[in-house]
């Protein structure tokens, strides 16, 4: 084996290490020295080195060695986006590379091969990076990324039928490392119905009224569609044009009053007296009145207004307790008399409506007993209570003809 060569004005090489043949060491270690040796030489040691190169060169060659420094050299093409270059390196694999050459990738970023891939002579390695896209088709947003540099090349890398659609950016554009925003709106079939026809356009407008305006139809006065106007027209759908024509109609009506209970006890209990008649109110309403293709809606309130405000009807409820009995006239047959009179009917009225009641009293007499309203409004054990009070006053005489019946059952 030959002895290792000294160049003269450097330091001899260090041994092998134990079980690496001399001329196949490691690739890194031989890169690493032979940078530490170019670093330590002055001036004059490179001068020394330029006249004695080409003589070790040559012995060197004769001798059958082959350098470390020129054997790591590797002649590569490195492209980063799009942009090709060859260089010579000593980096024994992709990621070194990238490193040395200062190429800092992302995880959004492509290289080929993989950043632990060892170099070779002859390798190409291809840098694509990643760039953000702000995308939004047929109305919903997505966030992605691409490696593509124009919009057509990130259409189709992310699959996106573009046939026929609408782009907010032309496809040759560029996407910058910063990225875009993307808006494509496809072409979709989309069916108005209108006016007894059916029509179908193919589009890629942004809204239901821009696809109406292509279809040809015209909205006026208050037709509007079966969806928002301003709604995304989805592909297949089918929208009906609703044409409408409208008046307004007012209305008097009228306005329930309450009802005011007041409690008196100077009345019998179960003896309601109306001391103020209720008077209905009268509101102004207003109603749209619609017809839709020729078929007439349910009238619309649209507004109201009060003309005139209801008067409440104000009754007195009695709560005095009615008396048990009346002395003189507690021992005779009532019912019969009630039956002879009124058939037993306490709401019982006579055909020229000035009799009332199970007694038949007339008005001046049941106010005369301390009655109020009509007897036939009243309790009926308060009708019987006032007619065993006129039965004393006056016997049997105000019921001529039935008046015998309170001694004879």
């Amino acid at each position: 084996m030959a002895a290792p060569l000294v160049v003269p004005g450097t330091a001899p090489a260090p041994a092998p290490a134990p079980g690496t043949v001399p001329g196949q060491g490691s690739r890194a270690g031989d890169r690493r020295a032979a940078r530490r040796r170019k670093a330590s030489a002055g001036p004059g040691a490179a001068e020394g080195l330029r006249k004695l190169v080409p003589q070790a060169l040559v012995v060197a060659f004769l001798a059958g060695g082959t350098s470390a420094f020129v054997a790591d050299d590797k002649a590569v093409e490195l492209t980063v986006d799009g942009v090709p270059r060859t260089l010579h390196t000593f980096a024994d694999d992709v990621r070194e590379l990238l490193a040395d050459e200062g190429v800092a990738v992302g995880e959004h970023d492509i290289v080929a091969p993989g950043p632990t891939e060892a170099l070779a002579s002859g390798d190409e390695i291809v840098v694509r990076y990643g760039r953000p896209v702000s995308l939004t088709v047929d109305g919903r947003r997505h966030r992605i990324w691409t490696t593509a540099e124009t919009v057509e090349g990130a259409l189709h890398q992310l699959g996106v039928r573009a046939e026929g659609a609408y782009l907010s950016v032309s496809r040759g554009a560029a996407i910058s490392r910063q990225g875009l925003s993307l808006d494509v709106r496809t072409e979709r079939a989309v069916t108005f119905l209108a006016d007894g026809r059916e029509r179908t356009v193919r589009t890629n407008a942004a809204t239901v009224r821009e696809a109406l305006a292509e279809a040809g139809i015209t909205l006026s006065g208050q037709d509007t569609t079966s969806v928002p106007a301003g709604s995304f027209p989805r592909d297949g759908q089918t929208v009906n044009v609703l044409r409408i024509t409208g008046s307004r109609q007012v209305r008097e009506e009228s306005v329930p009053y309450a009802v005011e209970q007041v409690r008196d006890p100077a009345l019998f209990a179960g003896t309601e007296v109306v001391e103020r008649q209720g008077v209905p109110g009268v509101r102004r309403v207003t109603y749209s009145l619609r017809t839709v293709n020729g078929v007439k809606q349910r009238p619309r309130r649209t507004g109201e207004e009060i003309v005139r405000e209801p008067v409440s009807r104000k009754v007195r409820i009695g709560t005095r307790p009615l008396p048990a009995s009346v002395t003189g006239a507690d021992g005779l047959d009532w019912g019969a008399l009630a039956a002879c009179e009124s058939g037993g009917r306490p709401n019982a009225v006579d055909p020229s409506g000035t009799y009332g009641g199970l007694y038949q009293f007339d008005p001046g007499t049941w106010h005369a007993l301390g009655g109020s309203g009509t007897a036939q409004n009243a309790p009926a054990a308060e009708q019987t209570f006032r007619a065993k009070k006129l039965y004393v006053q006056r016997g049997a005489s105000p019921w001529p003809h039935c008046g015998r019946r309170l001694t004879h059952g």
